[in-house]
């Protein structure tokens, strides 16, 4: 077997299959970053990653947004991780 044809070796680890389910349009950079990091590009993709502790947490801190194969995948009722914008009052000053 040449150096081209081995495949890294895993231990015997099974890889974890994650899908990006929500978008991360107005979410904070923390969680843009970590996203980004886990290889996702676009929104239903589906990754094989490494099991080890770093990814297993990444996927913890961005569960809200990602569907991991074996667990159920719950959709948020609030965009908890979202930049809120303060309202405007122009409308309220115009007023008086």
């Amino acid at each position: 077997m040449t150096a081209a044809n081995k495949k890294p070796a895993t231990n015997g680890e099974r890889p974890i299959k994650a899908t990006l389910m929500k978008s991360t349009i107005g979410a904070k950079p923390e969680i843009k970053a970590t996203v980004e990091s886990l290889g996702f590009r676009r929104m239903n993709q589906t990754r094989e990653l490494p099991d080890n502790p770093a990814v297993r947490g990444m996927l913890k801190a961005v569960d809200f947004l990602v569907a991991v194969e074996g667990t159920p995948y719950i959709r948020p009722k609030r965009s908890q991780y979202k930049i809120w914008r303060s309202r405007s009052n122009k409308k309220h000053q115009r007023g008086k």
